[in-house]
């Protein structure tokens, strides 16, 4: 169990809860929780993502900034493409939770609930 993932108890008065709601501002765009969904299985090019989230690479290179911006995502130049992956497994985690708390919202017995996906 890595040291960052054991429970901590964190206090009203903490200095990263503010920080903590610029996380979640950032994260507050349905591209950019596409393109952490997607960089869940590793890293990908630009060309890539935007193709995946169904966006311009202009678009998608701009919302990248910002992940980067935010240390969510890192970049990895090769030649003249760069791949960018996440940089810790927070946000893929923030995001799945996000994922689900919605699933809670719409459907009575969520996808995540299912005794299949228990196993999983």
């Amino acid at each position: 169990m890595h040291a960052d993932t054991k429970e901590v108890q964190v206090g009203i008065d903490s200095p990263y809860v503010d920080l903590a709601a610029e996380v979640f501002t950032l994260l507050a765009d349905p591209t950019r929780i596409r393109i952490i969904l997607v960089l869940r299985s590793g890293e990908s090019s630009v060309g890539n993502l935007a193709e995946t989230v169904g966006k311009s690479p202009a678009a998608v290179s701009q919302h990248l900034a910002k992940l980067r911006w935010g240390r969510i995502v890192r970049a990895r130049q090769e030649g003249n493409r760069v791949y960018y992956s996440l940089v810790d497994e927070h946000a893929r985690t923030l995001v799945t939770q996000a994922v689900f708390q919605a699933e809670h919202a719409v459907d009575e017995q969520p996808a995540h609930h299912a005794p299949s996906a228990r196993g999983a």
